[in-house]
């Protein structure tokens, strides 16, 4: 595995250059879009790449689209140093870093959005977030033209969202989940966690536990009412403020009242001024 800075890249002509010859080549191309401040759970979707394919993309961009007017757009951790250092120690080939003029020039006009799936869940909360996010991924896969492109099942909205998009659109790349790469005691990895004050570090676990507990006892068919309210009032006493907490079918995202097939249990909750997101499968 390589173990140097990956190859940087700032132009898109010559980014396309380098994977048409790679694919020239027969090589399979993995991409993993990123935001940055890259943490265990990006070199997770790293070290997915490399085993399914034979070149890996990385791209790091801050998508100002996705962001709404009172989110933290402007204090978004950065630091492209230390992300293209890691992402050489994991093995990545290339690392596409656009300025936001290359991925927004002055005159573009256009959005993607993709209905259904983004009405519930964070839609409310985020208004333009989905639509920000589907336009951004759709623009990184015409750059990129991966064979594959893998995301994190912690957004997990956004993977069916993105999955939609790829397959309205009749991109020819493949959607990859992978599942949610957790710390020690359950907290799911999140470029936001730093944001934590070492007292909700502390409590910010619960989210995830409260997640296994209704998970667990659901299974089977049982009604999901009484153990979302009863998770809901035990994140609210440990000192979350819950945006939402609800069983949703895995493919739909439409709300159940019983687990009859694939769901998840979704939440979103701040914890002090962060925002922190987690599901698991049902």
């Amino acid at each position: 595995m390589p173990e140097s800075t990956p190859q940087r890249f700032t132009d898109l002509a010559t980014l396309r250059r380098t994977v048409a010859g790679w694919r020239a080549a027969g090589e399979r191309v993995v991409l993993v879009p990123t935001m940055g401040a890259l943490h265990e759970g990006h070199l997770a979707l790293v070290t997915e790449a490399r085993r399914i394919g034979r070149r890996v993309v990385a791209s790091i961009f801050v998508n100002p689209t996705q962001f709404g007017p009172n989110e933290d757009f402007s204090r978004y951790p950065r630091d492209l140093d230390a992300d293209l250092a890691l992402l050489g120690l994991a093995g990545t080939d290339a690392a596409w870093t656009p300025a936001v003029e290359t991925m927004y020039p002055a005159g573009f006009r256009t959005r993607i959005d993709v209905a259904g799936l983004t009405e519930g869940l964070c839609g409310p909360f985020r208004p333009g977030h989905f639509s920000g996010v589907a336009t951004v991924v759709t623009k990184l896969l015409n750059q990129v033209g991966p064979d594959v492109a893998l995301f994190g099942e912690k957004d997990f909205q956004q993977l069916r969202v993105i999955q939609q998009a790829v397959a309205d659109l009749d991109l020819p790349v493949e959607i990859r989940g992978v599942p949610t790469v957790r710390e020690g005691d359950g907290l799911a990895l999140s470029s936001r966690n730093r944001y934590l004050s070492p007292a909700e570090r502390a409590v910010a676990p619960r989210l995830h536990a409260a997640l296994a507990e209704i998970a667990a006892a659901v299974r089977g068919g049982s009604p999901v009412a009484g153990p979302v309210v009863e998770g809901r009032a035990a994140l609210e006493a440990a000192g979350f403020q819950v945006q939402y907490l609800a069983i949703c079918d895995a493919r739909t995202l439409a709300p159940v009242e019983r687990v009859d097939g694939p769901a998840r249990v979704l939440v979103a909750a701040f914890l002090g001024r962060t925002r922190l997101i987690d599901n698991v499968a049902v």
